[in-house]
């Protein structure tokens, strides 16, 4: 009989840290307490409820996600378990050689707000495989929070109340090209006082960052992605900002010698896989005595850091904390690898935006500007959107209008067609170019 792993939801009140699962860790990550202060992402402090009021949930691991199996990642669910669909197939980026799969599920409801949710598995783990839990969460319609990874007995907490929560499962495979089957997952939520939140940052973060071309086409990204010749997409080294496939909740400003593009995050790495090093030291995940904005692998590369090398022990031969696919490492102006601008866009507090009403019914947003690419989701009627920028994307033609101007949406992670915003100008006032 494998052995079962359960990250229980029993034990909210009290609970060790827990060790990273086997395979899976990078070599330093900080000890995470039950009760460490909760992340905050610059928001106002909220009111939080009682800390007794507490939900459970079994979550359907055979349904998917809200936008269908599209959303998961070498995965399947036969005989009354998740599993790896391949196990000879990693995820492109960050070159660990261990297969892996993911499945992002379905979206609860809560009647309650609640900062903290609990994760209890049960799952068969060969030697070596493992099974790991992060969650994420919105009030309503508004932004996601970053994804944080529920361990067992240590609740993710997140930055701020929310009333809906997200799980995403990601199974990775172990020894002899065996994987985990997991059975079940039920999620446990609640809220807990937060403390005092930081300054809050207007802008997203932007830091300096070597780039590296990711290429690999017809590999597969760790949101299932298949690679395609002259794709749009970057890989950052932490799950915390991967976009499920097909959207781009979670975005990046990338500028280069020539120009600058917003692409999503559609997989993980380089060199690491638990380094969120656009997050401050005291919510960052890993290597935490490391600067904002300093990906571990230049500070191994540039300063001996963690003797030289990433968090798998690999030696690490460039600094790299960004990878571009094909697509965006040209049209971003680079012919090999250098230095790039980030701005990490579901970053900040929001106060960036402009405000506009929107008209019509069933209105696209896309991923990125043009028709062709993925409908993210849909506006069903006249609303208010928030715009960070804007760009000059596809010519939309409707009611005798024409405009190829698009704004980007970071409440959606896409971009919709400035032809339905209501207001007169084209191009929208006062809102930066993307």
């Amino acid at each position: 009989m494998l052995p079962l792993l359960a990250l229980t939801a029993a034990a909210l009140g009290t609970g060790a840290a827990a060790a990273d699962a086997p395979g899976a860790s990078d070599g330093s990550r900080a000890a995470a307490h039950r009760f460490a202060p909760a992340a905050t992402d610059g928001t106002a402090r909220e009111k939080t409820p009682s800390p007794d009021i507490r939900v459970s949930w079994s979550v359907d691991l055979a349904a998917g996600s809200e936008g269908g199996s599209d959303d998961d990642a070498n995965v399947r669910h036969a005989n009354g378990a998740l599993r790896i669909r391949d196990t000879t197939l990693p995820s492109a980026s960050a070159g660990t050689g261990r297969g892996q799969g993911s499945a992002v599920l379905p979206v609860h409801h809560l009647e309650t707000g609640a900062n903290r949710v609990a994760a209890e598995v049960r799952a068969e783990l060969p030697p070596g495989a493992a099974v790991e839990v992060d969650i994420r969460g919105r009030d309503r319609n508004g932004p996601w929070t970053e994804w944080r990874e529920a361990l067992a007995g240590v609740p993710a907490e997140l930055p701020r109340t929310v009333t809906e929560v997200q799980a995403r499962l990601v199974l990775q495979g172990g020894t002899n090209r065996s994987g985990p089957a997991v059975s079940s997952l039920r999620l446990t939520a609640d809220s807990v006082p937060v403390a005092a939140p930081r300054p809050a940052s207007a802008e997203p973060f932007t830091a300096r960052v070597y780039a590296t071309r990711e290429g690999l086409v017809g590999g597969t990204t760790a949101n299932g992605h298949v690679i395609k010749p002259n794709d749009h997409f970057v890989a950052l080294p932490s799950r915390r900002g991967l976009s499920p496939k097909g959207s781009a909740e979670y975005s990046v400003r990338v500028c280069g010698p020539a120009r600058c593009e917003t692409a999503p995050v559609w997989d993980v790495g380089p060199w690491n896989t638990r380094d969120d090093h656009w997050n401050p030291s005291s919510v960052r995940e890993t290597f935490k005595d490391l600067p904002q904005g300093m990906p571990e692998a230049q500070a191994a590369y540039e300063n001996g850091y963690n003797g030289g090398l990433d968090g798998f022990g690999r030696r690490v031969l460039n600094p790299a904390g960004i990878d571009l696919a094909d697509g965006t490492f040209y049209n971003v102006g680079l012919s090999d690898n250098g230095w790039v601008t980030v701005t990490y866009l579901w970053t900040g507090d929001g106060t960036t935006t402009k405000s506009f009403p929107t008209w019509g019914t069933d209105v696209s947003v896309r991923q990125s500007a043009t028709t062709a690419s993925t409908r993210v989701t849909a506006l069903p009627g006249p609303t208010t959107v928030r715009v960070r920028c804007q760009v000059r994307g596809q010519l939309v033609q409707t009611d005798g209008y024409s405009n190829d101007a698009w704004s980007y949406l970071p409440d959606y992670g896409g971009y919709v067609s400035n032809i339905y915003i209501d207001v007169a100008d084209a191009w929208l006032p006062g809102v930066p170019t993307c």
